[in-house]
C-alpha cells in the first residue's frame, strides 16, 4: 500500500464541495480542512506508485476549485498501534 498526503489549496468559495468531491475519488480515503497555507488535505491510499499518478494529476487536480497542490508521498507508517506491537513483550494487561 502507498499512501500519498496532498495539501490542497482550493477555491475559497468552493472548498466544501471541492472536499467532497475529492472525497468520492477512487484511492481518495479521507479529506481533512486544514489550517495554515493549505485548505484542504486529501489521504491517498493505492496499491503502487503509478497509481498516485492516476489520482493525483489524473483526477484530483482536475476537480473545479482545486488551484494547487503539494503531493507527498510516506515511506513509513508508524501509529500507535504498530509501537505498541513493536515494544511488546508478550504480556497482556490482564497480568
Amino acid at each position: 500500500m502507498v499512501t500519498a498526503i496532498v495539501h490542497i489549496n482550493a477555491d475559497v468559495d468552493r472548498i466544501p464541495e471541492v472536499a467532497q468531491t475529492i472525497a468520492e475519488l477512487d484511492g481518495v480515503s479521507e479529506v481533512y480542512s486544514i489550517t495554515g497555507e493549505f485548505d484542504l488535505m486529501a489521504m491517498v491510499r493505492v496499491k503502487d506508485y503509478e497509481e498516485i499518478a492516476e489520482v493525483v494529476p489524473g483526477r484530483l487536480n482536475k476537480v473545479p476549485g482545486v488551484l494547487h497542490t503539494e503531493t507527498h508521498i510516506a515511506f513509513r507508517a508508524y501509529s500507535r498501534h504498530d509501537l505498541d506491537a513493536a515494544f511488546s513483550i508478550g504480556l497482556s494487561d490482564a497480568d
